[in-house]
This record gives C-alpha cells, sequence and structure tokens, in this order.
C-alpha cells in the first residue's frame, strides 16, 4: 500500500486543505497519516476525519521580541526528533505539508530520510514556516500566479488550493430549515474565520438595524464572540462555528462578507460566490490578507475594503454595493481557468510515491 503523511496546524486554514485531499488519496489508495501538535486545532479536524493522529512537540516562530523565543528552538528541536522517530516506524512514501509551525520539523526529518515532500503556500506570499521549509521541498504548489515568480523555478506548481467536495453539494433549503429563515430576501453570510474577526463583528452588529430590513444574516463570529442581546433578533443568525452545516450555508448566500484568509477566499472562488474582503490590517498581522485582496480585486473577483477604513457606513455601502453588483462578480469567478487542485495536488503526489518506487 502506498503511504502519505500529512502535517500542517495552528489554525483551521492549515488544516481544510489536506483534508479537502483525502477523500481521493483513500481512492488512490493511500494509507494515511496525520503529523500535527500535540493538542493544536488541527487534532480535533483530522481525529473527526477518522485519520491516525500523531501528536509532537511545537514552537512558534516569531519575527518580534518574546521570552518564548528562548525555550521554543528546543521545543522546535524535540519535535524534530519525534518527526524523525515516527517516520521510520510509519514509512510513508511522501509527505504533504499545509505549513505552520509544527510541519517545519517534519519536512526536515523526512528530508533527512530522503522522503520527498511537497509544501502547500495559500498566501501571496510565503509564511515564516514554509520558508523555512522550501529547501527540503520537491515541489511548491501555491494559490497566486504572483507567487509562481518568487519560488524556485523547477519547484513551483500553480495549483489552487484544494477545496472539500462537500462545499459544493449544500442545499439552500437545508440551509434555511437549520437558520429558521423564510427565503423572502437576499442571504449575507459573514464569515471571520475559525477565531472570528472582532473589527468586522462589532461593525455588522452595529448596521443590523439598516441591514435587516432587505437582507437576512447568518453571522459566524468566532469562539466566544457571540452577542447575547441579539438572540432574538429577527432575520439574524449568529453562530461561533460551524462544520457540518456550512455546504448548506454556502448554498443558500447570495454575498458573502469574509476575512481574506488565502482558504477562504479560494473557496469562495471555487462555489461562485459574490464577496467583500475585509483583510486582516497590517498592524495585526504580516500583511498577506492584504496581498491576498488585491490579488482577486484585481483579477475581478472580489470587493475590498481595507480595515482601516471600515466602519459602520462604509461596510454598509460596500455591501450593498456588493450585491448590485453580483451578477458582474459571478460571470469574472466562471471565467477562471485554474485547474481543479485537489486533481492536480494529487497527482503530484502520485508521481513523487512512483519516483520514490523506482
Amino acid at each position: 500500500m502506498k503511504k502519505i503523511v500529512l502535517t500542517g496546524g495552528g489554525t483551521a486554514g492549515h488544516v481544510t486543505p489536506n483534508i479537502a485531499l483525502i477523500p481521493r488519496l483513500k481512492e488512490m489508495g493511500y494509507d494515511i497519516n496525520y503529523i500535527g501538535s500535540y493538542d493544536g486545532i488541527e487534532k480535533k479536524l483530522i481525529t473527526a476525519e477518522g485519520i491516525p493522529y500523531y501528536g509532537i512537540s511545537s514552537g512558534k516562530l516569531r519575527r518580534y521580541f518574546d521570552l518564548k523565543n528562548f525555550t521554543d528552538p528546543f521545543r522546535v528541536l524535540k519535535g524534530m526528533g519525534e518527526a524523525k522517530k515516527l517516520m521510520k516506524e510509519l514509512q510513508p512514501d511522501v509527505v504533504f505539508s499545509k505549513g505552520g509551525f509544527v510541519s517545519v520539523p517534519v519536512v526536515r526529518a523526512a528530508a533527512a530520510l530522503h522522503i520527498p515532500v511537497i509544501i502547500h503556500e495559500s498566501d501571496m506570499t510565503p509564511g515564516l514556516a514554509n520558508k523555512l521549509s522550501m529547501s527540503s521541498a520537491a515541489k511548491i504548489c501555491c494559490n497566486f500566479p504572483e507567487t509562481v515568480a518568487s519560488l524556485p523555478a523547477d519547484k513551483a506548481v500553480l495549483s489552487g488550493s484544494p477545496i472539500r467536495a462537500e462545499l459544493a453539494n449544500g442545499s439552500r433549503e437545508n440551509g434555511l430549515a437549520f437558520t429558521g429563515l423564510s427565503g423572502n430576501k437576499p442571504v449575507l453570510l459573514m464569515i471571520g474565520g475559525s477565531l472570528g474577526a472582532t473589527p468586522i463583528n462589532t461593525c455588522l452588529r452595529e448596521i443590523l438595524p439598516t441591514l435587516l430590513p432587505d437582507f437576512d444574516i447568518v453571522h459566524l463570529c468566532g469562539k466566544g464572540k457571540l452577542d447575547e442581546s441579539l438572540t432574538e433578533t429577527s432575520g439574524y443568525c449568529q453562530y461561533e462555528y460551524i462544520r457540518e452545516e456550512l455546504p448548506d450555508l454556502f448554498a443558500m448566500a447570495d454575498i458573502v462578507l469574509s476575512r481574506a484568509g488565502a482558504n477562504a477566499i479560494c473557496e469562495l472562488l471555487a462555489l461562485n460566490k459574490p464577496n467583500l474582503l475585509v483583510p486582516l490590517s497590517a498592524a495585526a498581522s504580516r500583511g498577506d490578507q492584504i496581498l491576498n485582496a488585491a490579488s482577486f480585486e484585481k483579477q475581478g473577483y472580489s470587493l475590498v475594503l481595507k480595515e482601516e477604513d471600515m466602519t459602520g457606513a462604509t461596510l454598509e455601502a460596500a455591501i450593498r454595493e456588493l450585491y448590485a453588483r453580483r451578477d458582474e462578480y459571478r460571470q469574472k469567478m466562471a471565467e477562471t481557468t485554474q485547474e481543479d487542485a485537489v486533481t492536480l495536488i494529487t497527482n503530484l503526489i502520485d508521481s513523487l510515491t512512483e519516483e520514490k518506487a523506482k
């Protein structure tokens, strides 16, 4: 049996593309194992898929001063030793890494044992973990045409992001039944990512009185970010996090308000959903979401509102503009020529497996 180790963690965005690959990898006859951190979000998500999970020590790689910078390198070294031991036990033919800090010791251990590695970079510019892994990779997959030029020519593959097939199989009727909405008004779906997006949450709730006469709103606000005072508000549904019902919520959404995480916007593109992006500000990140959003805006896939420019008034104006131009955005997204990422990446995995077997 062909064997693969998947790795990646820290946020849901470093896990869900791996999950998207699992059904086809099973069809292709792969024995699948996952290496992540001891108790990261990846453990919960992967064990729910019935995939054997192995935790290793992991340290965060920070660009800023923190006392943990003095201890985390030892955690990384410990994780590399644990990863190397696991590789010898599992004997994978190939490793696929979605990034995040836990992936670095896994990738380095695989390279030390001459196991081919494919890494996937979702954002326009590579994160620190993937930068440290690139020299060990046989191939580097990416989402954006602009990224290819900054990667080694013999390694770069413009693949797009693997999208879970079930996201395209939702039911509008099931979504309406789940939320209790009538379906008589257009539906705005707001997605802030697995951790939520407090500034957008605040602005959206501020303008509910003027939006709700014209829109029903489904608000995925993040863990611990529910506003109990709005529980009985007609036409407004809020949830901390949705998993099983997400395809149905996408199916009934007419427009989507979202952060600009790479996996999230690639899902919106695949589902042909007109979207308004509010990227995480440069003050709160390394600026990757700003670049992601700019690329999608340039290609005509998204309307963008900078967080620094966001007020209740500007957010409402942008939502109404998006809805008015929704057909224009659908048309642009329908014209994309990017290949199916799941098929492309799993074929790439298989080719490296075959090369290793020679």
